[in-house]
């Protein structure tokens, strides 16, 4: 029988990768129900439904694989925080590369996401395994 190893036992790297997975499951969740939705409801409400059900899925696979940790109230109320927090930092990069190093505005978004994973990581990390939470 396989025991997990608690996350903070494990190296920082694997919890990276695992968090760099869940990401992808999380954005390929959130577009199919995106696409499923837009057969009955408007493109807003389809995207607000789809994100909502993509982070809270995103939320149990981070506590369940990613952190190993149980989810709780405060945790999952919190949890939002994290795309606050990719939002912000992969806007800011669109801009630097964008308006600041010229760089050309078709790749930026990806760049910047990319850029933004290892913040959204620290955010998530610290939410997730924080004792008092």
């Amino acid at each position: 029988m396989h025991t997990a190893i608690p996350a903070q036992e494990r190296p920082l790297s694997a919890q990276v990768l695992t968090f760099a997975v869940v990401g992808v499951v999380n954005t390929a969740t959130y577009y199919g129900l995106y696409l499923l939705f837009l057969i009955r409801l408007p493109y807003l409400a389809a995207h607000i439904l789809a994100f909502a059900l993509s982070m809270t899925g995103s939320f149990f696979l981070n506590a369940r694989f990613t952190y190993r940790t149980r989810p709780t109230w405060r945790k999952f109320l919190l949890f939002p925080l994290t795309n606050a927090t990719n939002f912000l930092v992969s806007t800011a990069g669109v801009y630097v590369i964008v308006d600041i190093l010229h760089a050309g505005n078709r790749f930026a978004p990806l760049i910047a996401s990319a850029a933004a994973i290892p913040v959204t990581f620290v955010v998530s990390r610290t939410i997730m395994l924080r004792r008092s939470l």
